[in-house]
């Protein structure tokens, strides 16, 4: 689940950058959308990757609250919330034998 959830995380951070103008309202530096994520929501980075535009993309949780929230941050340090909802899980689903699509 937690390659369904980056895979989820990049789609969002692509429809995100074509509409960054919009978007613009919920970016700062890097530093304070972590801090507020830590302090407001007691979340903490569940998984990070880099998406085709070298832009980070990371997913953080709270294992107790079940929030979460998808973070972008630019190349020039500019961080961007553009998702974030209740009732998280962190999985860790094995991949299937090839063959078999269970």
């Amino acid at each position: 689940m937690k390659l369904n959830l980056m895979a989820l995380s990049v789609a969002v951070a692509a429809l995100f950058i074509a509409t960054s103008a919009k978007a613009q309202s919920n970016c700062a530096d890097r530093a304070m959308v972590v801090e507020r994520l830590g302090t407001k929501y007691g979340e903490t980075r569940q998984s990070v990757g880099v998406a085709a535009n070298n832009s980070v993309v990371e997913t953080y949780a709270n294992d107790g609250t079940g929030s979460w929230s998808i973070v972008v941050t630019m190349p020039n340090g500019q961080s961007c919330l553009v998702a974030s909802g209740m009732s998280y899980e962190a999985l860790a689903n094995a991949a299937p034998t090839p063959g078999n699509d269970a």
